[in-house]
């Protein structure tokens, strides 16, 4: 003869040792199960074990049930219940699950069976979905990065840029000039060698350019910067021809 009770007992112990925190023997009047038999009650989640445990579960799952008087050669009494995030059509397609389950293993011990059972439909049903979740907020954090896009500055590249925009730059100030000030011509600056080697320079001073010389169609020339180059050969070739044009005079009066 099989003693039933004795085989319960041992299967609760080993659920314990098992489930530990999980597991909780709970009053008959808040199972909700119709029996006054001992009933426990095991919380099962989609997490896994070395998920961490501050992290928020987004749905758990309680399995309760009782020991009938000939379990394991019976079903127990059983009923699932959502703790959290869990629908009720989806409640009840666990439910017959478990029965079918049940049925399949009658003869031995098979709360651990069911429970392992209620926890892997547990994962493919709403632990997919939270994946899918989380991989979507990640992407859409992923959308919010600013990558820079473009060609990599070099010196080449900057200083064609450069050239791009003082052209530009110059265009808009040619359209905010008077027409005017764009037609009028430019005036010819000469550089200290040219202006003395032009033969301009006397001993009384200088000749004006004359307007409409050749010259005129020469590039432009700033004289004020290369006037400080030839400063010492313009100060000499300018006292050669004074003292040249002094012994002349010197000539003429004797």
């Amino acid at each position: 003869m099989t003693d039933y009770l004795q085989e319960q007992e041992m299967e609760i112990e080993a659920l314990e040792a098992i489930l530990m925190d999980e597991f909780k023997e709970i009053h008959s009047a808040e199972s909700g199960l119709s029996t006054s038999n001992r009933c426990f009650q095991i919380t099962l989640s989609p997490q896994d074990d070395d998920t961490d445990q501050s992290t928020t579960i987004p749905v758990q799952l309680a399995l309760v049930f009782s020991h009938t008087e000939k379990y394991p050669d019976e079903p127990p009494l059983l009923i699932v219940k959502s703790i959290r995030g869990i629908q009720t059509n989806d409640l009840k397609l666990l439910k017959e699950k478990l029965d079918q389950e049940a049925s399949e293993n009658l003869g031995m011990a098979m709360i651990y069976t069911l429970v392992t059972s209620a926890k892997e439909w547990l994962s493919e049903r709403y632990g997919q979905d939270a994946d899918a979740d989380n991989a979507e907020e990640e992407e859409a954090i992923k959308d919010e990065v600013i990558v820079p896009h473009g060609e990599p500055v070099t010196v080449d590249t900057f200083l064609a840029w450069r050239e791009r925009f003082e052209a530009e730059l110059a265009l808009e100030r040619a359209k905010l000039m008077p027409e005017s000030a764009l037609t009028a011509p430019k005036e010819k600056k000469l550089t200290g060698r040219q202006w003395f080697e032009s033969g301009r320079v006397s001993a009384k001073g200088t000749v004006p350019v004359n307007e409409g010389s050749d010259e005129e169609d020469e590039e432009d020339i700033d004289f004020d910067d290369d006037f400080e180059d030839d400063e010492e050969d313009m100060l000499e070739h300018y006292l050669a021809e004074k003292s040249d044009s002094s012994s002349h005079s010197s000539k003429r009066t004797a």
